[in-house]
């Protein structure tokens, strides 16, 4: 793999903080779902007891407990807030996409100078290069969306222009 090929499938942001939707596969929303429930059902309250645990244990000024379950709360806090956004600009990815163009979705075998590889297009939520899933925002999604069997496409990443051929879509 040549140096700068996998950011090049990495996706370019964060997860939603904006009214941009979110692609997620059925799977995909239903674990961010999960995930959510537990912060907002367990892990919240469970940080809530050691806060107040901390305080009972008097100044609370050079209370490394306190501080690490402080720290601990902003952290669980903005990924509730993250996971809340994602859960609500959710589009869901369809199973029954077309095969005669690459789309959020679709499984993508692409020819390079470094050879084959297969990879499905996913939402940046979802991204996981090393697992072959790539994000539609990143260049090669970009590049690669809305193409057919046969186009080549030349991606420009920070190692330099990358030249692929799509070989098949599913």
């Amino acid at each position: 793999m040549a140096p700068g090929f996998a950011g090049a499938f990495a996706s370019n942001g964060h997860p939603n903080m904006n009214n941009k939707p979110a692609y997620l596969s059925k799977d995909g929303l239903e674990q961010i779902r999960q995930e959510l429930a537990e912060l907002v059902n367990t892990r919240r309250a469970e940080i809530a007891a050691r806060i107040h645990e901390a305080k009972e244990h008097g100044d609370i000024t050079e209370n490394a407990e306190y501080e690490d379950a402080k720290n601990e709360q902003a952290f669980v806090e903005g990924r509730i807030q993250a996971l809340s956004a994602l859960v609500k600009n959710a589009v869901v990815i369809t199973e029954n996409h077309s095969s005669t163009h690459v789309q959020i979705g679709s499984t993508v075998t692409i020819q390079s100078k470094d050879g084959k590889e297969s990879f499905m297009i996913v939402g940046s939520a979802e991204a996981s290069p090393a697992e072959g899933r790539i994000s539609n925002e990143s260049p090669v999604g970009r590049a690669l969306l809305g193409r057919k069997k046969g186009d080549e496409v030349v991606v420009t990443v920070p190692a330099g222009d990358s030249k692929y051929k799509i070989l098949s879509i599913h």
